[in-house]
Protein backbone atom coordinates (compact mmCIF):
# COMPACT_ATOMS: atom_id res chain seq x y z
CA UNK A 1 0.00 0.00 0.00
CA UNK A 2 1.62 3.53 -0.88
CA UNK A 3 2.51 5.35 2.18
CA UNK A 4 3.01 8.97 3.23
CA UNK A 5 6.18 9.60 1.13
CA UNK A 6 4.37 7.35 -1.95
CA UNK A 7 1.66 10.07 -1.63
CA UNK A 8 3.06 12.80 -0.85
CA UNK A 9 5.48 11.97 -4.45
CA UNK A 10 2.37 11.69 -6.10
CA UNK A 11 1.12 15.18 -4.90
CA UNK A 12 3.88 16.35 -6.18
CA UNK A 13 4.00 15.09 -9.26
CA UNK A 14 0.08 15.69 -10.48
CA UNK A 15 -0.03 19.45 -9.03
CA UNK A 16 3.06 19.78 -12.07
CA UNK A 17 0.77 17.91 -14.31
CA UNK A 18 -3.05 18.81 -13.49
CA UNK A 19 -2.67 22.37 -12.09
CA UNK A 20 -4.72 24.94 -13.84
CA UNK A 21 -6.17 22.41 -15.87
CA UNK A 22 -10.23 22.30 -16.38
CA UNK A 23 -12.64 19.29 -16.13
CA UNK A 24 -14.28 18.84 -19.23
CA UNK A 25 -16.30 15.69 -18.30
CA UNK A 26 -16.01 12.71 -16.11
CA UNK A 27 -16.48 8.65 -16.89
CA UNK A 28 -17.12 6.75 -14.00
CA UNK A 29 -16.31 3.09 -14.98
CA UNK A 30 -16.60 1.85 -11.62
CA UNK A 31 -19.19 3.23 -9.08
CA UNK A 32 -18.33 1.82 -6.30
CA UNK A 33 -14.93 3.72 -6.02
CA UNK A 34 -17.30 6.89 -5.40
CA UNK A 35 -18.40 8.21 -1.97
CA UNK A 36 -20.91 10.84 -2.78
CA UNK A 37 -24.12 11.11 -1.20
CA UNK A 38 -25.95 12.48 -4.06
CA UNK A 39 -25.02 9.35 -6.28
CA UNK A 40 -22.21 8.83 -9.35
CA UNK A 41 -24.13 11.26 -11.71
CA UNK A 42 -24.23 14.40 -9.22
CA UNK A 43 -20.65 13.76 -8.38
CA UNK A 44 -19.48 13.99 -12.19
CA UNK A 45 -21.91 17.06 -12.71
CA UNK A 46 -20.45 19.15 -10.16
CA UNK A 47 -16.85 18.36 -11.23
CA UNK A 48 -17.75 19.33 -14.63
CA UNK A 49 -16.05 23.03 -15.51
CA UNK A 50 -14.28 22.87 -12.78
CA UNK A 51 -10.54 23.55 -12.50
CA UNK A 52 -7.87 22.28 -10.60
CA UNK A 53 -6.25 25.15 -8.06
CA UNK A 54 -4.09 22.86 -6.14
CA UNK A 55 -3.23 19.30 -4.65
CA UNK A 56 -2.61 18.93 -0.92
CA UNK A 57 -2.04 15.73 1.24
CA UNK A 58 -3.52 14.59 4.82
CA UNK A 59 -1.91 11.60 5.43
CA UNK A 60 -2.37 9.35 3.10
CA UNK A 61 -5.35 11.10 1.31
CA UNK A 62 -4.81 13.51 -1.55
CA UNK A 63 -6.65 16.62 -1.51
CA UNK A 64 -8.03 18.56 -4.75
CA UNK A 65 -8.73 21.56 -4.51
CA UNK A 66 -10.85 22.70 -7.89
CA UNK A 67 -12.89 25.82 -7.75
CA UNK A 68 -15.46 25.66 -5.27
CA UNK A 69 -14.77 21.66 -4.17
CA UNK A 70 -12.63 19.34 -2.48
CA UNK A 71 -11.75 15.90 -4.29
CA UNK A 72 -10.11 13.49 -1.22
CA UNK A 73 -9.22 10.26 -2.85
CA UNK A 74 -7.27 7.67 -0.92
CA UNK A 75 -5.35 5.09 -3.29
CA UNK A 76 -5.54 2.12 -0.63
CA UNK A 77 -3.54 -1.36 -2.22
CA UNK A 78 -3.25 -0.39 -5.38
CA UNK A 79 -4.53 3.09 -6.76
CA UNK A 80 -2.31 5.71 -9.02
CA UNK A 81 -3.11 8.53 -10.44
CA UNK A 82 -1.68 9.42 -14.39
CA UNK A 83 -1.92 12.15 -16.84
CA UNK A 84 -2.45 10.63 -20.56
CA UNK A 85 -3.03 12.11 -23.99
CA UNK A 86 -7.09 11.00 -24.42
CA UNK A 87 -6.01 9.19 -27.88
CA UNK A 88 -4.12 6.81 -26.00
CA UNK A 89 -6.24 3.96 -24.72
CA UNK A 90 -6.92 3.30 -21.70
CA UNK A 91 -6.86 -0.29 -20.03
CA UNK A 92 -9.22 -2.36 -17.82
CA UNK A 93 -8.21 -1.68 -14.23
CA UNK A 94 -8.79 2.39 -15.35
CA UNK A 95 -11.89 3.25 -13.25
CA UNK A 96 -12.34 6.83 -13.31
CA UNK A 97 -11.17 9.18 -15.94
CA UNK A 98 -11.25 13.35 -15.89
CA UNK A 99 -11.04 14.34 -19.46
CA UNK A 100 -9.70 17.47 -19.46
CA UNK A 101 -10.18 20.55 -21.81
CA UNK A 102 -6.36 20.54 -23.18
CA UNK A 103 -6.76 17.25 -24.83
CA UNK A 104 -5.59 15.01 -21.58
CA UNK A 105 -6.95 12.76 -19.45
CA UNK A 106 -6.60 12.28 -15.60
CA UNK A 107 -6.93 8.71 -15.14
CA UNK A 108 -7.24 6.61 -11.70
CA UNK A 109 -6.30 3.04 -12.22
CA UNK A 110 -6.77 0.34 -9.30
CA UNK A 111 -6.33 -3.12 -10.28
CA UNK A 112 -7.98 -3.75 -6.42
CA UNK A 113 -10.52 -1.54 -6.54
CA UNK A 114 -10.30 -0.43 -3.23
CA UNK A 115 -9.60 3.15 -3.76
CA UNK A 116 -12.49 5.86 -2.85
CA UNK A 117 -12.73 9.31 -3.70
CA UNK A 118 -15.45 11.20 -1.50
CA UNK A 119 -16.46 15.23 -2.56
CA UNK A 120 -16.66 18.04 -0.70
CA UNK A 121 -17.87 21.81 -0.68
CA UNK A 122 -14.12 23.24 0.05
CA UNK A 123 -14.06 24.17 4.16
CA UNK A 124 -15.86 21.07 5.08
CA UNK A 125 -13.80 18.52 3.96
CA UNK A 126 -12.36 18.33 7.56
CA UNK A 127 -15.39 18.39 9.42
CA UNK A 128 -16.48 15.12 8.53
CA UNK A 129 -15.36 11.24 7.68
CA UNK A 130 -12.66 10.52 6.30
CA UNK A 131 -10.36 13.32 7.61
CA UNK A 132 -11.53 13.38 10.30
CA UNK A 133 -10.34 9.93 11.29
CA UNK A 134 -6.83 11.21 10.76
CA UNK A 135 -4.19 11.66 13.51
CA UNK A 136 -1.28 14.00 12.88
CA UNK A 137 1.59 12.99 10.87
CA UNK A 138 4.75 12.36 12.77
CA UNK A 139 6.28 15.58 12.07
CA UNK A 140 3.09 17.88 12.93
CA UNK A 141 3.25 20.13 15.70
CA UNK A 142 -0.02 18.09 17.23
CA UNK A 143 2.10 14.97 17.28
CA UNK A 144 3.53 15.87 20.39
CA UNK A 145 5.19 13.91 23.21
CA UNK A 146 1.78 13.82 25.72
CA UNK A 147 -0.06 13.18 22.83
CA UNK A 148 1.75 10.40 21.83
CA UNK A 149 2.09 8.86 25.60
CA UNK A 150 -1.46 9.32 25.93
CA UNK A 151 -2.11 7.76 22.95
CA UNK A 152 0.35 4.38 23.65
CA UNK A 153 0.98 4.14 27.60
CA UNK A 154 -2.86 3.24 27.67
CA UNK A 155 -2.50 0.81 25.45
CA UNK A 156 -2.33 -2.60 25.73
CA UNK A 157 -2.16 -2.95 22.05
CA UNK A 158 1.41 -4.03 20.37
CA UNK A 159 3.29 -1.10 19.51
CA UNK A 160 3.40 -1.69 15.67
CA UNK A 161 -0.27 -2.05 15.70
CA UNK A 162 -0.73 1.33 17.52
CA UNK A 163 1.74 2.96 14.95
CA UNK A 164 -0.56 1.57 11.93
CA UNK A 165 -3.56 2.78 13.25
CA UNK A 166 -4.46 6.26 11.19
CA UNK A 167 -6.34 7.58 14.01
CA UNK A 168 -3.26 8.06 16.55
CA UNK A 169 -0.25 8.94 13.73
CA UNK A 170 -1.17 9.21 9.96
CA UNK A 171 0.77 8.01 6.87
CA UNK A 172 3.05 5.27 8.37
CA UNK A 173 2.31 1.85 7.17
CA UNK A 174 4.03 -1.54 7.29
CA UNK A 175 7.17 -0.67 5.46
CA UNK A 176 8.03 2.41 7.40
CA UNK A 177 6.68 1.37 10.90
CA UNK A 178 9.36 -1.36 10.95
CA UNK A 179 12.08 0.88 9.58
CA UNK A 180 10.96 3.25 12.55
CA UNK A 181 10.70 0.70 15.02
CA UNK A 182 14.12 -0.62 14.02
CA UNK A 183 15.96 2.46 14.53
CA UNK A 184 14.43 3.56 17.79
CA UNK A 185 15.57 -0.13 19.12
CA UNK A 186 12.32 -1.04 20.12
CA UNK A 187 10.44 -4.05 19.76
CA UNK A 188 7.43 -4.50 17.74
CA UNK A 189 5.24 -6.54 19.96
CA UNK A 190 6.11 -4.26 22.75
CA UNK A 191 2.90 -3.49 24.47
CA UNK A 192 2.04 0.17 24.85
CA UNK A 193 1.70 -0.03 28.29
CA UNK A 194 5.06 -1.05 29.09
CA UNK A 195 6.69 1.69 26.60
CA UNK A 196 9.09 4.37 28.43
CA UNK A 197 9.08 7.90 27.99
CA UNK A 198 12.70 8.16 26.02
CA UNK A 199 11.53 5.24 23.82
CA UNK A 200 8.48 7.21 22.61
CA UNK A 201 10.60 10.28 22.10
CA UNK A 202 13.46 7.94 19.62
CA UNK A 203 9.84 6.63 17.51
CA UNK A 204 9.34 10.13 17.14
CA UNK A 205 12.56 10.94 15.62
CA UNK A 206 13.04 8.10 14.00
CA UNK A 207 9.18 8.54 11.99
CA UNK A 208 9.98 11.82 11.31
CA UNK A 209 13.25 11.28 9.87
CA UNK A 210 12.60 8.17 7.74
CA UNK A 211 9.39 9.88 6.50
CA UNK A 212 11.28 12.90 5.03
CA UNK A 213 14.20 10.71 3.86
CA UNK A 214 11.99 8.63 1.84
CA UNK A 215 9.89 11.43 0.54
CA UNK A 216 13.23 13.30 -0.69
CA UNK A 217 13.83 9.67 -2.31
CA UNK A 218 10.82 9.77 -4.17
CA UNK A 219 8.80 6.91 -1.75
CA UNK A 220 9.61 3.20 -1.72
CA UNK A 221 9.03 1.22 -4.98
CA UNK A 222 7.70 -2.05 -3.69
CA UNK A 223 6.17 -4.30 -6.12
CA UNK A 224 3.85 -2.14 -7.96
CA UNK A 225 3.96 1.52 -7.09
CA UNK A 226 5.48 4.62 -9.48
CA UNK A 227 4.22 8.06 -9.25
CA UNK A 228 1.58 9.60 -11.43
CA UNK A 229 4.84 10.20 -14.13
CA UNK A 230 5.56 6.26 -13.99
CA UNK A 231 8.65 6.44 -12.51
CA UNK A 232 9.85 4.60 -9.55
CA UNK A 233 11.40 5.66 -6.16
CA UNK A 234 14.20 4.82 -4.66
CA UNK A 235 14.53 5.02 -1.09
CA UNK A 236 14.07 0.96 -0.89
CA UNK A 237 17.64 1.17 -1.89
CA UNK A 238 18.36 2.00 1.79
CA UNK A 239 16.26 0.20 3.77
CA UNK A 240 17.69 -1.26 6.27
CA UNK A 241 15.34 -3.97 7.57
CA UNK A 242 12.12 -4.17 5.52
CA UNK A 243 12.59 -6.68 2.81
CA UNK A 244 16.02 -7.35 4.51
CA UNK A 245 15.25 -11.15 5.89
CA UNK A 246 18.01 -13.02 5.59
CA UNK A 247 20.69 -10.43 5.76
CA UNK A 248 23.08 -9.02 8.07
CA UNK A 249 21.85 -6.56 10.36
CA UNK A 250 23.35 -3.17 9.91
CA UNK A 251 24.40 -2.64 13.60
CA UNK A 252 25.48 -5.66 14.92
CA UNK A 253 26.06 -8.22 11.87
CA UNK A 254 22.97 -10.64 13.16
CA UNK A 255 20.61 -12.05 10.70
CA UNK A 256 17.72 -9.89 10.21
CA UNK A 257 14.60 -12.59 10.43
CA UNK A 258 10.59 -12.00 9.20
CA UNK A 259 8.36 -12.77 12.35
CA UNK A 260 4.22 -12.19 12.51
CA UNK A 261 2.91 -9.37 14.22
CA UNK A 262 -1.18 -9.00 14.12
CA UNK A 263 -0.84 -10.79 10.95
CA UNK A 264 1.42 -8.88 9.33
CA UNK A 265 5.16 -9.75 8.05
CA UNK A 266 7.44 -7.92 10.47
CA UNK A 267 11.14 -7.56 9.89
CA UNK A 268 13.60 -7.22 13.05
CA UNK A 269 17.09 -7.68 14.35
CA UNK A 270 16.48 -9.20 17.39
CA UNK A 271 19.35 -8.49 18.93
CA UNK A 272 19.11 -4.48 18.14
CA UNK A 273 15.49 -4.73 19.52
CA UNK A 274 14.77 -6.69 22.53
Amino acid sequence: MPELPEVETARRTLEQLVVGKTIEDVTVRWHKIIKFDEGVEAFINRLKGQTFRSIGRKGKFLLFYLDGDVLVSHLRMEGKFSVKPETEPSDKHTHVIFKLTNGEQLRYNDVRKFGTMHLFTEGQENDTPPLTLVGPEPFDEAFTLDYFKDKVQRSSRMIKNILLDQTVVAGLGNIYVDETLFKAGVHPERRGSSMEDMELVRIQQAAAETLLEAVEKGGSTIRSYVNSQGKIGTFQQQLLVYGQNGTPCPNCGREIIKIKVGGRGTHICTSCQK
